[in-house]
């Protein structure tokens, strides 16, 4: 009767609502029946006795778009219960001119990867065709349509150049993408006023789109930077993510009450606006980010020649010396540098800005931008700088969902070149380990629904993040008293444990805890997308 019949376990929907004792029975991709007593006729029976059941789980804020090329297995999220991963915070794989292509073909050239696309929804096209254990599904990156009209310029777009960014960007949204996302304190999306990016979000807003941002501020400037944010979804009319809600550097930490009652205000207002955090207190970025935007035009490789001429470095120096962008990584010993591109600096990979400065001999402004300069990339760094207080604030708010904000990876090969944030192994199974069942932060049905039907709700994914009949089989069977993430900064690469089977449209991908080999994961479209 069934393809796969999961057998007497706390069935939770998705929805927030408490467990049901039942059976789910699959057919084909989809949920076929729930409840109890189902016949046990099935080609498999999963006996999920003491076990929760329920929607897989969605990352709203991956950033696996290059690893599930040289991995479809995607280990480090898939072992967690993540069984749809979403791209493109202010980058995407496309829509790309020459001159981006082949930028990402440079990129990718130890991927042995052939970029056959040119459009985003080509490249959703080519994971599945590809083979991928999850689903995938995409916003546009705002700054990659910015690179390709504007190029790296540190100027307002023209009227040309912005009808041509909403050109490409309704043809993709009509071709399957979630909507636009920034990530504004990058460039070249950070060049982008708060005009160009409402006129943006109105395109998406034409196709039941969503705006999602990594805000222009999450230290003092954060509430400016909601602000902005919050102008910017009811000025479209659309749905609105904040990425990775938090306040940077503990002088700014008392921000955080306000930036929850900004967003909550919004809520109570009838603004369509949710957030979602990592469960960690530490971020990661690029040390380049500290470096005023101005330095970056022309792009990332006008910016390392800067840092090699003597005047601009010791202009950049002074700068920084005065103002508030070096208080991010003042703190050096609260700076660990994680991934390096060039063979002379790997020595420094896992160790923190102030060991490396002291090794070096230099104070540790100078060593990050010798570093920098030396390695010619942005220096992968892991940032404790966030409050613990805030973080279980956030997550007790309904509306904030999970999210890895990293690369999905497995530890083996390649992955083990350099130490990873532990995010990228264990932000799903360390909220429900560590926040639901041992601190109580939040109940566990609705951090299922955080991670399932929430972030479904908030992309106009129809048919995932529930779990009921007719919708797709998407499941994921966990044991709560165990369920429990392993990896930490001193040993990063280490898979979460706890889950015992996923379901990916049907098939079962994790069963007992180790993969299948099932590559089922399909691209996925927005509500807008033609059918």
């Amino acid at each position: 009767m069934f393809d796969v019949l999961i057998a007497g376990g706390d069935v939770y929907d998705g929805s927030g609502a408490g467990p049901v004792r039942a059976d789910v029975g699959v057919r084909g991709d989809r949920v076929a029946a729930v409840g109890r007593g189902l016949p046990r006729e099935a080609g498999a029976v999963v006996d999920a006795a003491g076990k929760a059941v329920c929607p897989g789980f969605i990352n709203i804020l991956s950033h696996s778009h290059l690893s599930i090329l040289l991995d479809p297995r995607s280990l480090g999220e898939l072992t967690q219960g993540v069984t749809t991963e979403v791209f493109g915070e202010g980058t995407s794989m496309g829509p790309l001119t020459p001159r981006l292509k082949a930028e990402l073909e440079d990129t990718v050239r130890y991927l042995d990867v052939e970029v056959s696309w040119t459009r985003l929804s080509e490249y959703l096209r080519h994971v599945e065709r590809r083979g991928t254990a999850q689903n995938v599904a995409s916003f546009i990156g705002e700054g990659t349509l910015r690179a390709g009209a504007v190029g790296y310029s540190d100027r307002p777009a023209t009227p040309a150049e912005l009808d041509r960014m909403r050109q490409v960007a309704a043809e993709e949204m009509a071709d399957g993408a979630l909507g636009i996302a920034s990530a504004l304190v990058y460039p070249p999306g950070s060049y982008a006023g708060t005009g160009e990016l409402a006129s943006l979000c109105e395109v998406a807003a034409g196709y039941d789109g969503c705006y999602a941002s990594h805000v222009r501020g999450e230290g003092e400037q954060l509430h400016a930077a909601l602000g902005e944010f919050l102008g910017i979804v009811r000025a479209a009319g659309l749905r609105g993510e904040v990425f990775h809600l938090k306040a940077l550097g503990r002088p700014n930490w008392h921000l955080m009450d306000g930036a929850i009652s900004l967003i909550e205000d919004a809520r109570s207002a009838g603004l369509p606006v949710t957030a979602d955090v990592y469960p960690y207190t530490a971020g990661s970025g690029g040390l380049t980010s500290v470096i005023p935007d101005r330095y970056h035009e022309g792009g990332a490789a006008a910016l390392y020649d800067r840092l090699g001429d003597p005047g601009v470095r010791a202009a950049i120096r002074a700068e920084l010396s005065s103002s508030g962008r070096w208080s991010r990584v003042s703190e050096a010993e609260n700076v660990l540098i994680l991934r390096v591109a060039a063979q002379e600096n790997r020595q420094w990979q896992g160790r923190t800005l102030a060991e490396v400065a002291a090794a070096r001999g230099t104070d540790p402004l100078e060593t990050a931008l010798d570093l920098i300069a030396s390695d010619r990339s942005r220096i992968q760094a892991a940032y404790f700088s966030m409050s613990e207080e805030n973080l279980r604030a956030a997550l007790r708010r309904p509306w904030t969902g999970i999210s890895s904000d990293a690369t999905s990876m497995a530890p083996e090969g390649a992955f083990l070149r350099a130490p990873v944030h532990p995010r990228a192994y264990g932000s799903f199974a360390r909220v429900l380990g560590h926040y639901v069942r041992d601190e109580k932060v939040l109940p566990l049905a609705d951090a299922i629904r955080r991670m399932s039907g929430l972030p479904a709700a908030t992309l106009g994914l129809s048919g995932r993040g529930v779990l009921r009949a007719g919708g797709y089989a998407d499941i994921v069977v966990f044991d709560p008293a165990t369920v429990t993430d392993r990896a930490t900064f001193a040993d990063p690469h280490q898979l979460s444990a706890g889950v015992s089977e996923v379901l990916v449209n049907g098939k079962v991908t994790i069963s007992g805890g180790a993969f299948t080999g099932e590559l089922a994961g399909r691209a996925l479209a927005g509500p807008g997308a033609r059918r």
